[in-house]
Parts: structure tokens; C-alpha cells; sequence
């Protein structure tokens, strides 16, 4: 979001939180959130694909709604009339084609209002097709939908494929296609949202929430593109509840706004200024320099990413949602097991709960040494958590960085645990372990810092070359 974006929705949640009752509010969060989608939608080269992608995203999240509400709840006068009031505000959006002053939110000129029509009544026929399968099919079949979608949107190659097949058949040259011609906006959050509330409804654990709770959790505008990644109980439960702010809220969401902009506008978008990329990785020559610019980034993407957190919780603090903490003085801790349970926690435990968990308890049901088993499982779900960036070399060895990390953490401390407390016996000894354990923890986060920066092994090899005087 950029600092226009901000002040409009800053705006208008004020106005929502001062004048509108319950239910307004609940309205205004849904509309809001679904106009979001496409404002916050950057321009495409792909002539209409900045409209198409947000309506497919809202009917993806139409369909998916259908399979995990029973029959009984889905068939009421609020999902019907959400799911009109969501079709004429895309055709709305559809039919500022035709304003001479051009298109009002969207980043392009819409597709006419007949294909946007035709693609309704698809969308609420598969929808209504989907809502007659049995879960447990739709389940699997979903969940395997999506995460192909995932992979082929974080794939180069996937991406430069797809590119060059829409350019083609909207009658566009293919040569100059790139795979940064397809930018989904927030598709990662939305997708892992979607795969919790799957996960969730098979084990029985998620309410039933209607097409307009459903929708405005998924692209719930504060977070909609950095996250945090909420959980839908608890998400719901603040959406229903009363809003009465008090002095203490509003002293709360003033002050995490302020400390959220001051962050990404002021100390991360100077440190861009100096911050390790792949142009200057390979122009600066002493090896005191490059250490200056890997400090750089290492601090300007904490303050990046956690000043737009700030912002959402701010934000989204306005209207009575408390969105989960995703930062937590990760670079002050004493090792890298309390760095990634403070560094961008709701994914981490996204993964832990989905991911981690399951597969520690399927291994250790085997004849498999404990040791192999904190081996396999922390360089699955930390090369999963890189490649959830990005399906590219550098994203997934910066993961597979981590969980060796992770592992040569845990070997060290079974190994060393009693030899440890017997010296740490004074608090200056305390003190003093734990200062070199945030040192070395710092240091190994900022190193890895290297491989997500750069776009190739190559260039990151080539730069701790530089790092080291070699």
C-alpha cells in the first residue's frame, strides 16, 4: 500500500468507526474489502488481467465458501443478498469502461460488462455445483488446486508460461513476455487463508461464517497484502462483537499507526537507499562496505515488513478487529528457535500447525532416529517457507539456510545443556551468554539475508566472497 492508499482507508475507517452502528460496520468492512482488491491491484501488461485477477480471486473465494458451508446455512436472505451486493459492485467496477474520465478504481481500463456478467453466472453456477459434493472431496481436490496455483504463481518459468499463453489470446505479442507480466495481488495470504479454513472444517474446528464474514476475513483490506495471517474463529468472533473504543484504543490504534509509518516511510525507505541488491552486490569492493549494506537491508526489511504490520493493526484496531502481533524483536533473541517464533509468527505458525506438526507426528511413529526426524522435518518446512516466497534457487536455499540453522541449534543445545547451566551459575554469566547468543543469532539472520536478497546462488556466493575479504 502506498501512503495514499493509507490515508484513504485511514480515512474511511475513521468515518466507519465514529459514525456507523454494528451492522453498517460489518457492510462497510465487506465493501471496502472487496473495492480493495482491485484498487490495491497493480497495472498489468496483460490487457484486462488487473480486473480479471481480482474477480477471479473473489470467485475463488465465492466457490470455496460454498463448499465449506452446509446447505442448510448457505441457503439464507444475508448470503443472498452479499452474494447480489458482491456481483453489482464488480459490475459497477465493469461499467467504468465507459466514464469519460476512464475506469475509477482499477488500474486499467475493465473488460466489457458482458464477459464480467458471463463470469458471474459462472462463478455461481460452480459455486452452486460445488455446494452439492461432498466435503471430504472437495477438500482434497481444493487443497490441491490451490497449492498448484501457489507453485505455478511462484515459479518463473510457470509464470512466463502462463504469460505468454494470455498474451496470445488476447491477441498481444508474445515475445516480449515476462514473468512478472502476472502479479497477483496478496494471492499468497489469500490462498494460505483459504487452506486453513479447508484444513479447519475437515477437522471440525471452524464455525460456520456467512459469504460476507468468509469474504471479508479473506481480503480483509488492512492486511490484505503483508499480512498477518488471522485465523478465521477469531477473526469472526471480534467482526460480531460490539465496537465500543475507548480512550485506551485509541490512544492504542494512534500509536501503532504512527510507529508503522515512521517505519516504512521514513527508516526502511531511507535504508532502500543503501540496502544490499543485486546491482550494487557486485560494484562494492571492500569488505567493510558490504557488511554496511547486509546491516542495511537486514534492518530495512524488519522495518519494511513490520511497519505495514503496524499499519494493518492500526488500522484494522479502528474498526474493533485485533489482528495477531507477526513481530516481536526477532533480531533480539538468543537463538534462531526464538527469532522464527517472533519473526513473521502468523506464517510460521501457519506452517508449524499444517505442516510441522502433522509430519513430526508421522515420522515419529516410524523406526526413524529422533535426530533424523528434527533433520527432515526442520529442512521441509523451512525450504517450504522459502519457496513459499518464490520458486527460484535463491528463495529456497535462504529456507534450507534456516533449517540448518535450526537443527545445529538444536543438536548444540541437547549437547550442551547441562555444561551450560553449570557455568551460567552468576547473572553477569547470564547476561553475558545471552548477549553472544543474540550476536551470533543476528549474524547468522543477516548472513541469510544474502540468499533472498540476490537473485542467484552465484551472485550471493560472489558477495560473501566480499563479505570475507576472499
Amino acid at each position: 500500500m502506498t501512503l495514499t492508499h493509507i490515508a484513504i482507508f485511514g480515512a474511511l475507517t475513521f468515518l466507519a468507526a465514529l459514525f456507523f452502528s454494528d451492522r453498517l460496520r460489518g457492510l462497510f468492512l465487506f465493501t471496502v474489502s472487496i473495492l480493495a482488491v482491485y484498487a490495491l491491484q497493480p497495472a498489468l501488461p496483460i490487457r484486462f488481467l488487473d480486473f480479471w485477477l481480482p474477480t477471479a480471486a473473489l470467485g475463488l473465494v465465492t466457490i470455496f465458501w460454498a463448499a465449506l458451508t452446509p446447505r442448510a446455512s448457505r441457503s439464507t436472505r444475508d448470503n443472498w443478498l452479499a452474494a447480489a451486493w458482491m456481483a453489482a459492485l464488480v459490475l459497477t467496477l465493469a461499467s467504468t469502461r465507459y466514464l469519460l474520465t476512464g475506469p475509477l478504481l482499477t488500474a486499467s481500463t475493465p473488460p466489457r460488462v458482458e464477459r464480467v456478467a458471463a463470469a458471474i453466472l459462472l462463478v455461481a453456477a460452480l459455486a452452486a455445483l460445488t455446494g452439492r459434493v461432498r466435503f471430504a472431496w472437495t477438500h482434497w481436490v481444493g487443497l490441491a488446486a490451490l497449492i498448484v496455483l501457489l507453485a505455478a504463481l511462484k515459479s518463473p518459468e510457470a509464470s512466463l508460461w502462463l504469460a505468454r499463453t494470455l498474451r496470445l489470446a488476447n491477441g498481444q505479442s508474445a515475445e516480449t513476455a515476462s514473468s512478472f507480466d502476472i502479479r497477483w495481488l496478496g494471492i499468497s495470504y489469500i490462498i494460505f487463508r483459504i487452506l486453513h479454513t479447508l484444513r479447519e472444517r475437515l477437522s471440525g474446528g471452524q464455525p460456520v461464517v456467512s459469504l460476507q464474514e468468509y469474504v471479508t476475513y479473506i481480503f480483509f483490506y488492512p492486511a490484505l497484502t503483508a499480512g498477518p495471517i488471522d485465523r478465521l474463529e477469531r477473526f469472526t468472533k471480534d467482526l460480531r462483537g460490539p465496537l465500543h473504543l475507548t480512550q485506551d484504543d485509541w490512544i492504542f490504534v494512534a500509536r501503532r499507526l504512527g510507529l508503522g509509518l515512521f517505519k516504512k516511510f521514513v527508516l526502511a525507505d531511507s535504508l532502500a537507499l543503501m540496502a544490499l541488491n543485486a546491482q550494487n552486490s557486485s560494484q562494492v569492493q571492500s569488505s567493510g562496505w558490504a557488511w554496511i549494506l547486509l546491516y542495511a537491508y537486514t534492518l530495512q526489511i524488519f522495518l519494511d515488513f513490520s511497519g505495514y504490520t503496524d499499519i494493518a493493526i492500526g488500522l484494522a484496531g479502528m474498526v474493533g478487529i485485533r489482528l495477531p502481533e507477526n513481530f516481536d524483536r526477532p533480531y533480539l533473541r538468543p537463538n534462531l528457535t526464538q527469532y522464527w517464533n517472533n519473526w513473521h509468527m502468523t506464517l510460521t505458525q501457519w506452517f508449524r500447525a499444517y505442516f510441522f506438526n502433522p509430519l513430526t507426528r508421522a515420522l515419529r511413529s516410524r523406526p526413524i532416529p529422533a535426530w533424523m526426524v528434527i533433520l527432515i522435518t526442520q529442512f521441509l518446512t523451512m525450504g517450504l517457507i522459502g519457496a513459499w516466497h518464490g520458486l527460484t534457487a535463491n528463495f529456497v536455499l535462504w529456507g534450507l539456510w534456516h533449517g540448518l540453522g535450526l537443527f545445529i541449534h538444536n543438536r548444540w543445545l541437547n549437547a550442551t545443556r547441562a555444561r551450560v547451566a553449570d557455568w551460567a551459575t552468576t547473572p553477569l554469566r547470564q547476561k553475558a551468554l545471552n548477549a553472544l547468543g543474540i550476536f551470533l543469532t543476528f549474524h547468522y539472520a543477516a548472513l541469510g539475508w544474502v540468499w533472498f536478497v540476490l537473485p542467484t546462488p552465484a551472485l550471493a556466493v560472489q558477495f560473501f566472497a566480499r563479505l570475507f575479504g576472499v
